[in-house]
């Protein structure tokens, strides 16, 4: 049987949330004002979960290098998303390849996953990505270099610069995310 585990914490940019099975995180929350906001977002798999502290203390304390700037990568966190359809796991393992600092764009992701004519279905897999910042979608932008969508909504957008902002000194593209906080 397979059990699966939560937990909500602190980060400096709000508090955070995650379920994880034992075969890898199942879903994350972005940054929120309140723990209920995040438990709302976890859902109805959280309330079958365990609250596990110590599950999440090495992506609680990863985290909390990531905000704090330091090159912090996810790539090799587990992860289970074998619930999800074949199209929407390839977007996301394509996404998972950008390395820290860069980004993409939809049209790339999408001819990473042999279907170069799919970037709006690519786009569409990158808003249900349910493990925001595991799965880099932050660094997904659009052709034109607009920063595209991001979590849900407008004010989200602020969010997705200052991800990019903390990523940029690991890449040359820093002046075009540089905005003041």
């Amino acid at each position: 049987m397979i059990r699966y585990y939560y937990h909500i914490f602190e980060t400096p940019l709000g508090w955070m949330g995650a379920i994880a099975s034992s075969r890898g995180l199942r879903r994350t929350t972005l940054p929120q004002p309140s723990p209920n906001q995040c438990a709302d977002i976890l859902g109805s798999e959280a309330d079958e979960a365990i609250d596990s502290r110590e599950h999440f203390e090495r992506l609680r304390d990863m985290l909390l290098r990531y905000f704090d700037a330091e090159p912090i990568t996810f790539i090799n966190e587990s992860i289970d998303v074998n619930d999800a359809s074949r199209f929407l796991r390839a977007a996301w393992s394509a996404c998972r390849s950008i390395p820290l600092g860069e980004t993409r764009t939809y049209k790339w992701l999408a001819v990473q996953m042999g279907m170069p004519q799919a970037p709006r279905m690519v786009g569409q897999c990158m808003a249900r990505n349910r493990l925001p910042i595991i799965i880099p979608c932050h660094r997904v932008i659009a052709s034109d270099g607009g920063l595209g969508g991001f979590g849900d909504g407008a004010t989200q957008l602020d969010l997705k610069r200052r991800l990019l902002q903390l990523e940029a000194p690991y890449t040359n593209q820093r002046a075009a995310y540089e905005t003041e906080w």
